[in-house]
């Protein structure tokens, strides 16, 4: 369903207020030690910011300090300089990332990743670009970002076909959680410190709100989400519903509906 044909309900005042105060809350710097953007805020050079933070994104199920811990192995197999060791890693290098796990994330998952990283590289001086190359101006959303990107990471002879189910496509109705969760990171632009803002070829407006389990039971309990189930066009619903709060930066309030989550907001306290 494309979102101009999703029937939005309007947002009562004290929703919004809310959303907004709890958006500024979370969107602080303090946010950042307790949740995986710590991995990519380690770094300074823009493309290791990248590469981490993808990596993070993707890892991201499962409790928050492992999800952690297991990026930082990750970092140190690669020397924590990511993108000097993927540029110019040897093949008898690889041999250390044979033991990397974490939940169905795999070895050959892990050097699948450091291959594409590779060659993309070698063409391409940021990670936006793999995005951003289908889009246009006009496009509301970064929905056909997300199906290129996902057939670019695909193509090639080498792509093993179990690495799939983790670079999650519209194509296949995934809400997208993880990408999205990278995009926000990579996109959104502020003064508090906490998302990156380093790539400009994707207009905050376009990006998607994550999904998570936080995020869809309160954006439910507030009446952002009238879908039955969670998939693509799930949270399609939700940012244009976020979008009517805040037209340039819909995403925002990810922080809000997350929060909310994990203090175990309930409704009907706030209704009385």
């Amino acid at each position: 369903m494309p979102e101009t044909e999703i029937e939005l309900i309007p947002i009562s005042q004290s929703i919004t207020d809310l959303l907004e105060a709890k958006a500024a809350q979370y969107n602080q710097q303090d946010f950042i030690p307790f949740d995986p953007i710590s991995i990519p805020h380690r770094f300074s050079k823009k493309q290791d910011i990248e590469i981490m933070g993808f990596w993070a994104a993707v890892l991201a199920w499962g409790q928050r300090k492992t999800i952690i811990n297991k990026c930082l192995e990750l970092s140190a197999l690669m020397d924590d300089a990511p993108y000097d060791f993927i540029k110019n890693h040897q093949d008898s290098d690889l041999k250390r990332f044979l033991d990397f796990k974490h939940r169905t994330f795999n070895a050959t998952d892990t050097l699948y990743f450091l291959y594409f990283f590779r060659n993309y590289y070698n063409k391409y001086d940021s990670l936006e670009n793999a995005f951003s190359n289908y889009i246009t101006e006009s496009d509301i959303t970064i929905e056909n970002g997300l199906i290129g990107f996902h057939d670019l990471f695909s193509d090639s002879e080498n792509f093993p076909l179990r690495t799939r189910k983790h670079i999650a496509t519209p194509v296949r109705k995934s809400s997208c959680k993880r990408l999205n969760m990278f995009l926000r990171w990579m996109v959104r632009k502020d003064d508090k410190g906490v998302d990156f803002g380093i790539w400009d070829k994707i207009k905050p407006s376009q990006l998607v709100c994550p999904c998570d389990v936080h995020v869809d039971r309160i954006a439910r309990k507030l009446g952002l989400i009238q879908r039955p189930v969670t998939d693509w066009r799930t949270a399609v619903e939700l940012t244009a519903a976020l979008r009517m709060l805040n037209p340039n930066d819909p995403v925002l309030y990810d922080f809000a509906l997350f929060g909310l989550g994990i203090e175990g907001f309930a409704k009907e306290e706030f209704l009385i």
